[in-house]
């Protein structure tokens, strides 16, 4: 979304091919966003009563009200909080991050990036039987929040890696973070980009250890 603000998306690509309320292309005027919940206040004749004041979830740009069909909303079950509803599509891009990069009995694994998406991420993998769970975050705000989501140890962006690590997941955003995580991955190490970087270049450097550690890059993407 801070693309999105920041005119930092890539021309003429869709803005979402499976999701009606975010059809067309990146091009403003544009109304964003995908995670919304609410209450149905009001229902038309060919609609069942019982959805008359249910909690629903819609992947619908923001809006303090709107109008839609029954089948692009999901009910909210009984339990679950509005604020933990509302995270339903980042943890569904963390549940697809985690799944594409497959971690191992005993890994040594690292999140660069503790915002909503790192931090969803970070929780998934403390329920993995690794050997190592590290994050890396510049806000120590984000680094204390790491903790409570089961990181085992969370470094600061200038900080030495105290292992090399068998698998990354790059959720920071930044285009840098990228080559950084080649730097600390071991032989046959792997990274996951999880970021979106819109249309911000990303320089790599290929030419030294990435052909002879035999590392990989493993996009990912959720929709």
């Amino acid at each position: 979304e801070l693309l999105v603000f920041r005119n930092q998306f890539p021309r003429n690509m869709a803005v979402d091919a499976n999701i009606d309320a975010l059809a067309g292309a990146f091009a403003y005027p544009l109304a964003y966003g995908y995670a919304l919940v609410g209450r149905v206040v009001e229902v038309g004749t060919a609609v069942e009563r019982s959805w008359h004041g249910r909690r629903v979830f819609a992947f619908h740009p923001h809006a303090s009200s709107f109008i839609t069909t029954t089948d692009a909303l999901l009910p909210i079950p009984h339990g679950i909080s509005d604020a933990d509803a509302v995270c339903l599509p980042n943890m569904e891009t963390a549940v697809n991050l985690v799944q594409d990069g497959a971690p191992l009995l005993g890994e040594s694994v690292a999140v660069f990036g503790q915002g909503v998406v790192g931090l969803l991420t970070t929780a998934l993998l403390s329920r993995f039987p690794l050997g190592h769970l590290v994050t890396v975050e510049g806000l120590p705000i984000r680094r204390a929040t790491s903790y409570q989501a089961g990181a085992h140890n969370s470094l600061s962006l200038d900080a030495v890696p105290p292992t090399r690590f068998d698998l990354i997941f790059e959720c920071s955003g930044s285009p840098s973070a990228l080559n950084n995580a080649l730097g600390w991955l071991r032989h046959s190490g792997r990274v996951v980009v999880g970021s979106w970087y819109g249309d911000k270049m990303v320089t790599l450097n290929l030419g030294e250890a990435f052909h002879r550690e035999r590392l990989r890059i493993i996009s990912s993407q959720v929709s």
